[in-house]
């Protein structure tokens, strides 16, 4: 859980900075330097970011929708930061079900 998590933060944190750097890029000021930068390193930790979502899915045995949910996380702006606290709450109550094991831990 603490990969996804750490990697839910980066991506979000590059996902509003990608936002803006958009707005700079199409908008009045004209300057793609800052998209042209953070766009390729969001893509490449997107990737991973969709690898530890799968690996803790799988571990979870959570329905689909939840797997989409986390997913979404990661292409709207500041969803992630929402998406990444349910989640890890979420599998926080059920690793205590399952015995204080931490799930993906």
């Amino acid at each position: 859980m603490t990969r996804y998590r750490i990697l839910a933060l980066v991506v979000g944190t590059l996902l509003v900075l990608l936002a803006i750097g958009m707005v700079l890029k199409y908008g009045p000021t004209d300057e793609p330097a800052m998209a042209g930068v953070v766009a390729p390193v969001h893509g490449a930790l997107y990737v991973v970011y969709l690898l530890a979502a799968y690996d803790l899915w799988r571990r979870t045995g959570w329905p689909l929708s939840r797997m989409a949910l986390i997913v979404l996380g990661g292409i709207v702006p500041l969803m992630t930061f929402f998406v990444e606290r349910r989640i890890v709450r979420d599998a926080r109550a059920l690793g205590a079900r399952a015995g204080g094991a931490e799930v993906g831990a």
